[in-house]
């Protein structure tokens, strides 16, 4: 692994201006999420986990002096300083700071545009989310791309439908790592069962349930609340913000009932499908915990094509999952709490993921945890031909475009 993430630096070296660094980059950070180690005497490791450690060398002690001055606390114009005192040619710190910056190492402690300074601004929150900052610095390399993404968070609202031990937990999660605002819908009053660690209080009980879970998620949210957020931003270019409905960039759906996790109902999820809304489901039903799939409407497998191929593989589905819904039902749901959390921060990963610009493995599948196994599995969720999505004919075109005409395959 360190050999691979060695040729990586070499194979991405620039070849940087003699005489300036990049202009991206004022006040060099070596990025504090990875933990740094003489391999020997010329070559260092930054980082211990094999998916974010990276190797540079040769390293020589005066260059390694200079590096532990990228704290984020000069410019470059005193590290050119610096660099001239420890001996080292003109051109030397701009070849590094490029090569730091072209093999993810190297953030900018004032970088990132005016976002990020109103971030800056806000103390309390920004500590209460250093952690998250240092982990979207290691999914994001490029200098100052952990603060952007947390800063775009904060202009971001996200509903979470559903206010049971998982639900809640979920729209507590995202409102801590930085969603500005997080609407959740549930009818009731608070029950026993439905309090957990992180999630509804016991002092909840008999209130209302949005109410207790608006009022957790106040109480989680880093600096306090704050007022006007973008309506629906996505920050990718294939979702604009504009196909989605005022309000939200991505909708939860954790129901209580976890047969309606298990086997959506197509109907309810029309609201989503018209208008271009993203939307991930997540439960637990009879022991058995689900996240997935994160809906992309008109490019994904939705509700529909979920309900259609169960059909297809059991001709006995549909009148089964009638009786389902329709038939008498406990309160409480077979939902062990530490199942419940693992569902919950799952599925707030991959909604964090999705909202930072990624497109999570919970993309068209789903991931299920049936107890007493402690494995996530996964299930293929396929567009159907038959669904109106039109899911399918996307995916279609798509395989179309890749394959390329036949006589270029054919010169492949």
């Amino acid at each position: 692994m360190e050999q691979t993430a060695a040729s990586r630096i070499k194979d991405h070296e620039p070849t940087p201006s003699p005489s300036s660094p990049p202009p991206s980059v004022s006040h060099p950070l070596l990025n504090p999420a990875l933990r740094r180690a003489w391999r020997d005497l010329t070559t260092i490791q930054c980082g211990i986990t094999p998916a974010h450690a990276v190797t540079i060398g040769p390293v020589d002690p005066t260059t390694a002096s200079l590096m532990n001055l990228f704290d984020g606390t000069r410019g470059i114009p005193l590290l050119q300083e610096e660099s001239r005192r420890l001996g080292l040619p003109e051109a030397h710190l701009p070849r590094l700071i490029a090569r730091l910056s072209a093999a993810g190492l190297l953030d900018d402690a004032t970088g990132g545009g005016p976002r990020t300074d109103a971030l800056r601004k806000d103390p309390a929150a920004l500590q209460r989310l250093r952690p998250d900052l240092m982990s979207l610095s290691l999914t994001d390399r490029s200098p100052g791309g952990g603060i952007r993404r947390i800063a775009a968070r904060r202009t971001m609202s996200v509903q979470v439908r559903g206010a049971g031990r998982v639900g809640a937990l979920i729209a507590a999660t995202l409102s801590a790592a930085g969603i500005g605002s997080i609407d959740v819908m549930d009818g009731g009053q608070v029950e026993p069962w439905d309090v957990s660690p992180g999630g509804l209080p016991a002092e909840a009980i008999g209130e209302r349930r949005d109410v207790a879970a608006r009022r957790l998620v106040r109480r989680c949210t880093p600096g306090g609340p704050r007022a006007g957020p973008s309506p629906g931003e996505w920050p990718t270019s294939r979702h604009p913000p504009s196909s989605h409905p005022p309000g939200f960039a991505l909708v939860v759906l954790a129901p209580r009932d976890g047969l309606t996790a298990h086997a959506p109902d197509p109907a309810a999820a029309a609201e989503f499908m018209a208008s271009g809304t993203p939307h991930l489901y997540a439960g637990v039903l009879e022991a058995t915990g689900m996240v997935g799939p994160l809906v992309l409407p008109g490019e994904t497998a939705c509700a529909g094509c979920l309900d259609l191929g169960r059909a297809d593989q059991d001709r006995t589905w549909s009148r089964m999952l009638a009786q389902w819904r329709s038939g008498r039902r406990s309160p409480a749901q077979a939902c062990d709490l530490g199942l419940a959390t693992a569902v919950a921060g799952t599925a707030a990963a991959h909604a964090l993921a999705a909202l930072d610009g990624g497109r999570p493995s919970s993309t068209g599948l789903r991931w299920e945890m049936p107890l007493p196994d402690t494995d996530w599995r996964a299930r293929q969720v396929a567009p159907h031909p038959d669904c109106t999505c039109g899911a399918a004919r996307t995916e279609e075109r798509e395989d179309t475009s890749a394959s390329g005409p036949p006589h270029e395959r054919m010169a492949e």
